[in-house]
């Protein structure tokens, strides 16, 4: 059976990737909250699927993005949900780290809950020096995404999200590198 240059699709190295995030608040339910916010994020059109935490060396950050709709799109995200009263935060970090022996690589965390962006934030610093610790890998510059939410009013629903995205082939050729 040929494979007809379908090895093309199959490709699951991923070669770009972008961060997002957004956050909203809904007085019909939590759901309709964690939608808008995707909206807010722009990446309400996509079929996300959560993957682990590893980027490839080569991998490279790009601007955002504008998805095809109905692509199968990889992620690792973080989500907070919650009601009136909750403070919301959900965010990711991510660093390119070398181990002695010069393999390469980078890895992501994600952290969420109903806590203020400033706790979130030492968290994902914590979760991401111990990857590198545990890879005996020397970890670059750490970079974050935090989107939160005070206080969500009375009334109300929020959502909070914060994910980074690898860009689905289909989409290469909307790639502005930084």
């Amino acid at each position: 059976m040929s494979s007809g240059g379908c090895e093309k699709y199959f490709n699951q190295l991923p070669k770009y990737f972008f961060v997002t995030g957004g956050k909203a608040l809904s007085p019909v339910s939590a759901l309709n909250a964690f939608d808008e916010a995707l909206i807010d994020a722009g990446i309400e059109q996509c079929n996300l699927v959560p993957v682990s935490s590893i980027l490839p060396a080569n991998a490279v950050e790009v601007d955002y993005v504008p998805i095809t709709p109905g692509a199968i799109v990889f992620t690792v995200m973080a989500r907070a949900d919650g009601g009136p009263g909750d403070a919301l935060s959900a965010g990711v970090a991510w660093a390119f780290g070398e181990r002695e022996d010069g393999v390469r690589y980078g890895f992501i965390v994600e952290s969420y809950g109903k806590v203020l962006g400033t706790e979130l934030r030492e968290d994902l610093e914590r979760k991401i020096l111990r990857m590198a610790s545990v890879r005996k890998m020397k970890v670059g510059d750490i970079r974050f995404r935090i989107e939160s939410i005070d206080k969500v009013p009375e009334g109300m629903y929020g959502s909070a999200v914060a994910a980074l995205i690898f860009v689905p082939i289909v989409d290469h050729d909307k790639v502005r590198v930084k």
